[in-house]
């Protein structure tokens, strides 16, 4: 069983910059492949990117393209998102998780472990 736990999640004004971290216990973490999902309200669940188990594929959402970086440190079994530029249309809840596939797959249903989410609101 892993657990993830997210943070770094708050309050920004449009044009700034958060770093999320999800750090995961219980679990071989350099197997699985992570991603971030996010969810607005009175919308759908989407996965803004995700990172392979080596870190070495990734996948953006195409609206955080060049605004958001993915990376990994399997030594310290977390992931980190690095959210620029960020616009109100960010805003959302943000969860990582865990898929045991390894690769960087967008379907939520790959995902078996998730946290309980971090609140990211862009102001305008």
């Amino acid at each position: 069983q892993v657990q993830l736990v997210e943070s770094g999640g708050g309050l920004v004004q449009a044009g700034g910059s958060l770093r999320l971290s999800c750090a995961a216990s219980g679990g071989t973490f350099s197997s699985y492949a992570m991603g971030w999902f996010r969810q607005a309200p009175g919308k759908e669940r989407e996965l803004a990117t995700a990172i392979s188990w080596s870190g070495g594929s990734t996948y953006y959402l195409d609206s955080v393209k060049g605004r958001f970086t993915i990376s990994r440190d399997n030594a310290k079994n977390t992931v980190y998102l690095q959210m620029n530029s960020l616009i109100p249309e960010d805003t959302a809840v943000y969860y990582c998780a865990a898929n045991p596939l390894g690769r960087a797959i967008r379907s939520s249903s790959a995902y078996e472990y998730w946290g309980q989410g971090t609140q990211v609101t862009v102001s305008s």
